[in-house]
């Protein structure tokens, strides 16, 4: 029996060192791929000549202009990928954001497969990454495909478009102008440009929701050396300014710095700390610009400069009052912004809100989003919100569609996805793996001589294009997922307001839909309801909206009962008021029977029937009842 355990013990000795062995190679050999990977970069090339014609049309050197492009290369497609800048990878590389958002399912596993994997891998598989090697992995799998031609430092003149298809693209580089004609286009731009060029119908910002002028803070990263990285871990484990968790090449955190670094400008703020470290240089996303137009080149050179001067005021801080920044200094500016929000197209399929909070599937899935809705903060004065965190989700082919104009596909953060959902599918990798998808379709659509609009709604076609990004590792199987109170009577009510951001779960998903509401939390609900379900219908009734509100306010936060609720509403709605105001509600059709049956008695109402009223309020502003009413409110009023 002894002998027996000391053979297993010897054996599982052995296998140790052979896996360890293993591990060391495989370790070593990426090592040396890394290594050779940056000594063998060239910058591109610009070709003195051009075809007159491809198969498939690219414009954007983003990361998802890449990944689209090396899939329709590989499916054999003649593939022009046209970028204005001289180099590729866009906001990773001229932006610095190489601190990877990576959306991960409930195993913690990343979601994103395909072509965005093998460029991660290809850049140490690790959440951040150095820029010139993603610089050269780009580069690299771009030139592995003979089908691609790359043209950089070029500009798109404008499209061509023809019986609302788009059929050709000006374009012009230091050899001439050229007039390069398409069987299909993907624009892969951060801002749809080349999509706008083709008369795309498109919204800004949160103009979905009534907020068009809502501009998320932009951020000028901060390129910094000689930081001691080990007082920095040290830091964020003893819970200094709040603490912060940390890995090998990344720490996040640290959100106490919202309060206690005094901004230097107007319109600026230091958030939390995202800190990169990549060998001797450490990359921080932290620097919050409000006010800036992404779409206005002087706007965002405004920022640019702003950003530079407090990056000096922000090191200036960070070396008197956090270990490890003592000795530190700054090594490089960005060239360009992080903007985080500007055009989103309307698509086939506008995907909501509602689905990334129920992790909804769907039938023409061409990959996965996994990323918390992260919408960024928009003033000095709120700290932004995560509404939701998803298990995961699935981005439909139709999303890639947009409206009124066909042979083109748009990928990236302007893809077309609601304003709310966008918070969470914006992230680079799920763009990847939209571009990939959007690659893969525009050979298939070539073959089988249809335009994308027909194959949007086509079974075969989609089932023949998911099968073609499973055999190039995408992750897409269909699934069922589960959702927090799905089911419940309110789980309806609960999607309506998710849609319109006005109720905000966190990264815990939870709403505390038991607990009492106020009649705070109805005024805030009920003003932010009129004003992003009918903008129009705000500026009638704002007067009575802030006489309600400033009412609630002053007698501070109490629970509001279900009567309560219905006197305001008929007051705001109708200039109504009386002990009837609940059967009223009924009467007029504000008030479901459904709403009514869960609601029967006056008393205290709990948030999940806060949540039902006032989704039923919003039903009720965005349909035609409200609109086919009597103007003049002073009659209704008198009633």
């Amino acid at each position: 029996m002894i002998k027996h355990y000391r053979l297993v013990g010897a054996s599982f000795l052995v296998l140790l060192f052979v896996y360890g062995i293993y591990f060391l190679l495989g370790h070593l050999k990426s090592a040396m791929e890394y290594k050779a990977l940056v000594q063998e970069y060239e910058k591109p090339v610009l070709p003195k000549k051009l075809a007159s014609q491809y198969d498939v049309v690219v414009i954007g050197g983003e990361p998802e202009g890449v990944a689209a492009a090396v899939s329709a290369a590989r499916k054999g497609a003649k593939t022009l990928l046209v970028e204005n800048r001289e180099e590729l990878g866009g906001l990773f590389t001229y932006g610095m954001l190489n601190f990877l958002d990576i959306p991960r399912g409930e195993n913690r596993k990343s979601v994103s497969g395909g072509i965005y994997k093998e460029w991660h891998e290809m850049v140490g598989g690790d959440d951040a990454f150095d820029i010139l090697t993603a610089k050269a992995a780009f580069k690299k799998l771009v030139d592995q495909e003979p089908n691609i031609t790359l043209v950089p430092e070029t500009e798109v003149l404008d499209s061509i478009v023809v019986d609302h298809r788009v059929v050709g693209v000006k374009l012009k580089n230091k050899y001439g102008k050229y007039s390069i004609k398409g069987q299909t286009f993907i624009d892969a731009t951060q801002d749809a440009e080349f999509a706008v060029q083709s008369n795309v119908p498109y919204f800004l910002g949160g103009e979905d929701i009534g907020l068009k002028d809502r501009k998320m803070a932009v951020t000028l990263m901060m390129h910094l050396k000689n930081v001691d990285w080990k007082k920095v871990k040290e830091a964020a484990k003893s819970g200094e300014f709040g603490g912060a968790q940390v890995n090998k090449s990344v720490v996040w955190g640290f959100s106490d710095l919202h309060n206690l670094y005094e901004p230097q400008e107007e319109e600026t703020r230091l958030r939390g700390l995202n800190l990169v470290k990549i060998g001797d240089e450490y990359y921080i996303n932290a620097l919050q610009i409000f006010g800036i137009d992404g779409l206005d080149r002087l706007s965002k050179q405004e920022a640019i400069e702003k950003g530079k001067r407090n990056t000096s005021h922000i090191l200036e801080f960070l070396k008197k009052e956090f270990p490890g920044f003592e000795q530190a200094e700054i090594a490089s500016y960005p060239d360009e912004l992080y903007v985080r929000e500007t055009r989103h197209i309307r698509a086939e399929y506008q995907l909501p809100m509602a689905d990334v909070w129920t992790n909804k599937d769907h039938w023409d899935s061409i990959g996965l989003g996994a990323y918390p809705v992260d919408v960024q903060a928009q003033t000095r004065f709120d700290y932004g919100y995560v509404l939701s965190a998803p298990k995961k989700y699935a981005i439909p082919f139709r999303s890639l569609v947009p409206q009124e104009i066909d042979g083109l596909l748009v990928v990236g953060r302007s893809s077309g996805f609601s304003s709310l959902a966008a918070g969470s599918a914006r992230v680079v990798p799920t763009g990847m793996v939209a571009g990939e998808a959007a690659g893969a379709a525009a050979a298939l659509a070539i073959n089988k001589r249809v335009t994308f609009r027909e194959m949007s709604t086509s079974k075969d076609l989609i089932e023949s294009l998911r099968a073609t990004l499973a055999n190039q590792g995408a992750y897409l199987n269909h699934f069922a997922a589960s959702y927090p109170y799905e089911g419940e009577w309110y789980d309806g009510s609960i999607q309506i307001l998710m849609n319109y951001g006005l109720i905000v779960a966190g990264y815990n998903n939870d709403l505390k839909v038991e607990s009492i509401a106020t009649n705070l939390t109805f005024a805030n609900l009920l003003k932010e309801v009129i004003q992003r379900a009918n903008p129009g219908e705000m500026e009638r009734l704002r007067d009575k909206v802030d006489s309600v509100y400033y009412r609630v306010y002053h007698t501070g936060s109490n629970p509001i009962t279900r009567d309560e609720a219905a006197g305001f509403l008929t007051e705001v709605i109708w200039g109504l008021s009386g002990p009837n105001s609940w059967e009223t509600l009924i009467e007029k059709g504000l008030i479901t029977k459904e709403l009514a049956q869960n609601i029967p008695d006056n008393r205290e109402l709990k948030l999940k029937e806060l949540f039902a009223l006032q989704a039923s309020l919003l039903n009720y502003m965005v349909s035609d009842t409200l609109r086919g009413q009597d103007a003049d409110f002073s009659t209704v009023g008198g009633q």
